[in-house]
């Protein structure tokens, strides 16, 4: 029996796709609310009836713009209707969808549309002084198969060069109904590719993680089962949905269970407090950052919030203080998850366990996924030590978009992925991430377990936020820096190092330096941008060199 086979035996694949849960909604409840989009000052509700009409229209013009069967099309929208409707449109006629981030800029997608030869880029117009514009023109005119730039929201300037418009050239008139009918002899599959997402790219190219409608159904129905979500739930996020993240949390999965997802433009904690109160948001995820944003506003602007029961969060430790702050100040249960583009959230603390578990552990694994964690030589480490984290099972990405021999040098022979993470056994049958292979301080000969000094720091009564990362040292090696952001007193390098050995850690991890500042870069999905820590304590070096 194939993994396929065993998968679809244990019902974490199936035989429809998120297309068929459109229109199974569409038909029981077609006058509920899917989706609540914020722009601006304005917001729209977008029922189940009225998503699946939309996401015709959209399929019809996405035909016409001359969009085949595994094309590729290229989405950099912020969250909105238009990139919900487009994802499933671009399914209806056998395509793959492929949302970008938007802070993305012309390197990033140059290099994405042309490995995927995407004949189609569709983005905003201009979003925050920023012209996408401008932008797709200059990378069309360096993309051959990049035949068509679709701009949201375009004045007549704006479409100089070329570019269409989204209301008049691809949304268009109601389509013809022998086109329409004609939509359902090429929609993909359930084994069809659904999306192509790119991780990052911060230590090498961009990879592009490719999601069939399988692997993305049996993430979001493992995650809504382990955390008891049905359709009665308002989600809302901080991320994107062109991240995984907000993908699956706030559009794939409150799609199967026939929930109402908020998706709001852009991330501001005021406004999205005033949400999560007027929408009754029952349901949030996001990074801690936006946990500590929430509550911060909330403190100063108090909402009525009572309907929110549910913040999953990842990405970094949580703080012991911020489980309970989540508690008394939001009135929301807190809990951890860990995961990837690769394949969604793969470990989650759970209801029946300890609310403080989430400052404690990364979770266990999800119904459909395995971990292990092992040494170099593929044994299993003993319990406490920290070893390779590997995974498997019905939610892993099928591969990477033409660099097939790039993931499957990270898979072994009995089908187990390397993550790239360092972990432990949490104690309780789950993980505690410990650290990444390629984010790991060598001070001498000791390997310092760069995650857990982090969680260490963040139970200083102070300390709101913290990155530690290397920094280079002729004697041995490289030494630690600490970046701390502070509420009140900020502490210094001896009152770190005494917190340090009260919690009774090793001398030997403490860090040589610190460096307090009033915030911590990120990525938008909320995760710290170490290398450019790195960067600024070279600059640092650099100056007092010169």
């Amino acid at each position: 029996m194939t993994a396929a086979d065993t998968y679809r035996a244990a019902c974490w694949w199936r035989d429809e796709t998120l297309l068929h849960d459109l229109r199974r909604w569409a038909r029981e409840q077609p006058d509920k609310p899917a989706l609540v989009c914020y722009r601006g000052d304005a917001h729209e509700s977008v029922s189940y009836a009225e998503l699946a009409r939309r996401v015709d229209r959209l399929a019809v013009g996405l035909l016409r713009l001359g969009v085949r069967r595994g094309d590729v099309v290229t989405l950099q929208l912020p969250n909105s209707w238009e990139l919900v409707a487009l994802c499933l449109a671009a399914a209806r006629v056998g395509a793959v969808a492929g949302p970008v981030v938007p802070v993305m800029r012309r390197r990033e997608v140059e290099f994405m549309t042309r490995l995927t030869a995407s004949p189609v880029y569709i983005g905003a117009a201009e979003v925050r002084g920023f012209s996408y514009a401008e932008m797709s023109a200059e990378i069309a005119a360096a993309v051959p198969t990049l035949r068509h730039r679709v701009l949201l929201g375009a004045g007549a300037g704006d479409l100089d060069g070329g570019a269409l418009d989204f209301v008049t050239d691809l949304y268009g008139p109601e389509p013809d109904p022998e086109l329409l009918a004609s939509l359902d002899a090429i929609e993909a599959g359930p084994d069809d590719a659904a999306q192509l997402m790119f991780t990052s790219g911060t230590t090498g190219e961009p990879k592009g993680v490719v999601h069939s409608h399988n692997t993305l159904y049996s993430m979001n129905r493992a995650q809504a089962d382990v955390l008891g979500l049905t359709g009665s739930e308002v989600t809302a996020m901080g991320s994107p949905t062109t991240h995984q993240a907000g993908f699956t949390w706030n559009f794939v999965m409150p799609l199967l269970l026939g929930a109402t997802a908020v998706q709001v433009d852009r991330w501001d904690a005021r406004r999205m407090l005033r949400v999560l109160e007027e929408r009754r948001v029952t349901f949030f995820m996001g990074a801690p950052t936006f946990l500590s944003d929430l509550m911060d506003a909330q403190r100063e602007t108090p909402h009525d919030l009572s309907a929110l029961r549910s913040f999953a969060t990842g990405s970094a430790p949580i703080a012991p203080a911020l489980v309970e702050a989540a508690r008394e100040v939001l009135g929301c249960r807190l809990y951890a998850l860990w995961g990837m583009t690769e394949n969604g959230c793969v470990t989650v603390t759970r209801p029946e366990q300890p609310p403080m578990r989430a400052a404690e552990s990364d979770g266990t694994a999800v119904p459909g996924m395995e971990v292990r964690i092992v040494g170099e030589d593929g044994v299993a480490v003993e319990p406490g030590s920290s070893g390779l984290l590997q995974v498997r099972g019905s939610a892993q990405c099928v591969g990477y978009f033409r660099r097939q021999e790039v993931y499957d040098a990270c898979v072994t022979a009995d089908g187990w992925f390397d993550t790239g993470d360092l972990a432990r056994d949490d104690g309780h049958g789950g993980i505690r991430i410990t650290g990444r292979v390629k984010d790991v301080i060598m001070r001498g000969a000791e390997n310092l377990p760069v995650l857990e000094i982090e969680a260490a720091l963040l139970r200083h009564p102070t300390v709101k936020d913290v990155a530690v990362v290397g920094y280079p040292d002729a004697r041995l090696g490289e030494r630690a820096c600490a970046f701390l952001v502070t509420q009140g007193t900020a502490p210094d390098l001896e009152g770190v190092r005494t917190h340090l050995a009260g919690l009774g850690m090793a001398r030997t991890y403490w860090p040589e330096r610190l460096e307090v500042v009033p915030a911590l870069p990120r990525t938008p999905s909320g995760k710290i941008q170490k290398f450019a820590l790195r960067d600024r304590l070279r600059a640092q070096e650099g100056r007092m060199a010169s």
